[in-house]
């Protein structure tokens, strides 16, 4: 019988939940009703298509926007689920078919509005089958308190009480603890099935600067991000089209997004910004809420948000794919005059609740002597511990930021790569690196830790990953944390490799129990400092080794191994797949695992099975044709086939 974790692997191709993923699902089954808080980009679509994929039944899910509905149908008919909707698009041939295909049992998941789903017909449809899971997402939606309310969803209420059998999973990112009692007391939940996720999103580097000369500053920001997607976001229709029209005339890819443009052309810009032939959005913010987008690498607020659960939102829209990200406030005084002239236009609770949030939202503005991660957090109620997240503009500056380059454009291939002048020297005068320091740090950081850990555990903590495990065994306090810049995290692994072959270190147990121990040979050399050549399978190259990459190596954690050249030779067979189906890339595969095949050059079909977000139909579909291009590609520069640790 399948399993939750056999769905996950065989269907979605992850390895792994994601943190409170497996809780919810869990609970779900077992037939509770449920609330989850999770992150943008924390995965709460799997909380329910697992689910969906185990019940017997159908599960109808309830989702605002029918461009949301779109994306995540397309995502399932990928991996092969079938679900389908009912909405305003469909023509009257296709949605009786739809109906029919639901009558007979041929869907998993239904995606629905919330009027839709109160119309006769529709609940006359539900009441002929068996509804085993009722999923809302957005579910914020429910409440006054929200910034978002929409009154549409409190008659949900009434759609829930038709199928008194189904379990009820209720779904938001943005809610604070008044939203999410709010939603409780509404639906009728128990406090005890409340599942709430951390609201951090590490990947995002935060930052807020007061506007002044604004498009200059959007000019230096968007020059970090060469030929990447990003969304700005403007307060009113007529900076939308002026800010678009200016970035146009500098030459970059930009349309323009908000509800003054005809039906059509607001259409067309955002399937050419979904589908990769546009790189910048520039939206009011009518645009985004349905979009699922997950190579977004940056967002722009030209101008201040309306509270910190719109903007929290707004950002999420970065970094779904867990790379790294950059978000961008700017504001002025004016902008808190414009809001203000719209509060005073609002009457009772509604103008309350406005004013209130916009005196969070500026105070978190302007608030910039803590770490941005703190007061942002808290407004949610969640406590930031860290004394420092290295990854917002008064921890970590901003001329040290540089986000993982997911492209190539400005990238020689790997044999012709410029070395420092240091490496370039060693590899004219030698066939083989010198690995004696770079073979003691990984002796010395097995031995620090206490010879209890795997291969993959000593690589991150030696390249400054500060995992929940790392932090856990307090091991980033150990002198050997994040001194390991000068190798790529293949490199590592090939190092270490060399050093068991060697007779340096025993190997004990499988991944993830297995753990390195030193032999007394290890010993020796360490107590002697005596060189250490170890031969390679292939060879080593040095990075720039220096306190600024080593900032940046933290922040991108084990994502600057890849090979970006064959990244980018991957995005271009996706991207023509993709126009092949008349689907947006990330639904071929996300970037993460582009970034996964670039970094272990899979080359049988047994290998890219192992590849994070490669699944059974995904695997039959696309496989043969991205094996083809990762073996010419390494074919071409004599790479090597690296075993993912599994």
């Amino acid at each position: 019988m399948p399993t939750a974790a056999s769905i996950l692997k065989d269907v979605f191709g992850y390895d792994t939940f994601r943190p409170m993923q497996r809780e919810v699902i869990d609970n779900v089954l077992a037939g509770h009703d449920s609330l989850a808080v999770m992150p943008t980009g924390g995965g709460k679509s799997l909380c329910y298509q697992v689910p969906a994929l185990l019940l017997d039944g159908l599960t109808v899910v309830v989702s605002p926007l029918i461009s949301l509905m779109k994306d995540q149908i397309e995502q399932l008919h990928a991996a092969g689920v079938p679900a389908l909707t009912l909405n305003s698009t469909l023509t009257p041939q296709q949605y009786a078919s739809n109906m029919d295909k639901v009558r007979r049992g041929k869907v998993k998941l239904l995606y629905l509005a919330p009027e839709t789903l109160l119309t006769p017909r529709v609940m006359g449809l539900l009441d002929e089958v068996k509804v085993s899971l009722f999923t809302i997402d957005e579910a914020h939606c429910i409440s006054e308190w929200g910034h978002d309310f929409r009154p549409e969803y409190r008659q949900l209420v009434d759609a829930r009480q038709r199928f008194p059998d189904a379990v009820c999973l209720a779904l938001t990112a943005t809610a604070t603890e008044r939203v999410r009692e709010d939603i409780q007391t509404t639906l009728g939940f128990s406090r005890s099935n409340e599942f709430l996720a951390s609201f951090n999103r590490p990947n995002l580097y935060i930052e807020v600067a007061r506007r002044s000369n604004a498009f200059n500053q959007v000019l230096n920001y968007l020059s970090r991000y060469p030929d990447q997607s990003g969304i700005i976001y403007c307060f009113s229709r007529r900076q939308v089209d002026d800010l678009a029209a200016k970035l146009k005339a500098h030459g970059l890819s930009v349309r323009p997004y908000h509800a003054g443009l005809d039906e059509l052309a607001r259409k067309r810009n955002q399937e050419a910004f979904i589908r990769d032939d546009v790189q910048i959005i520039v939206a009011t913010i009518a645009f985004g809420m349905g979009i699922n987008k997950p190579n977004v690498r940056f967002v722009i607020h030209y101008d201040l948000p309306k509270s910190i659960e719109e903007y929290y939102q707004e950002i999420g829209r970065a970094g779904r794919d867990g790379l790294p990200a950059g978000c961008l406030l700017l504001y002025n005084n004016a902008d808190i005059q414009k809001q203000h002239y719209f509060i005073d236009e609002k009457e009772g609770q509604q103008r309350i609740v406005a004013e209130k949030h916009l005196e969070d939202m500026v105070d978190y503005a302007e608030n910039g002597s803590v770490c941005r991660r703190k007061p942002l957090l808290n407004y949610f109620g969640e406590e930031y511990t860290a004394s420092a997240c290295n990854n917002c503009d008064h921890c970590r500056p901003a001329n040290l930021v540089r986000p993982v380059p997911l492209n190539a454009s400005h990238q020689v291939e790997p044999k012709q790569r410029q070395l420092p002048r240091a490496a370039a020297k060693t590899e004219r005068t030698a066939s083989h690196p010198d690995t004696t320091i770079p073979a003691q740090k990984f002796l010395s950081c097995v031995k620090r830790t206490g010879e209890n850990f795997g291969m993959v555990y000593i690589v991150n903590v030696l390249t400054g990953v500060r995992n929940e495990r790392i932090v856990a065994n307090k091991h980033d306090d150990l002198s050997t944390f994040n001194i390991g810049s000068e190798l790529t995290t293949p490199d590592w692994i090939k190092l270490a490799r060399s050093l068991i072959n060697n007779g340096y270190i025993n190997e004990e147990g499988n991944f993830p129990f297995e753990k390195l121990t030193l032999t007394d040979k290890a010993l020796t050399a360490l107590k002697q400092r005596s060189p250490i050549q170890v031969g390679l399978s292939a060879h080593i190259t040095p990075t720039p080794s220096s306190s600024r990459a080593r900032v940046e190596r933290a922040a991108a954690a084990s994502d600057e191994a890849y090979n970006r050249a064959l990244f980018a030779v991957l995005r271009q067979k996706r991207k023509d797949l993709a126009d092949l189906e008349g689907v947006p890339p990330y639904v071929i595969f996300p970037d993460r695992t582009l970034v996964e095949m670039s970094t272990y050059y899979p080359q049988r079909l047994t290998s890219l099975k192992q590849i994070s977000g490669v699944g059974k139909v995904k695997l039959e579909r696309y496989g043969s044709a991205f094996l083809l291009t990762i073996c010419d590609f390494c074919r071409s520069h004599n790479l090597k086939e690296i075993s993912k640790p599994q």
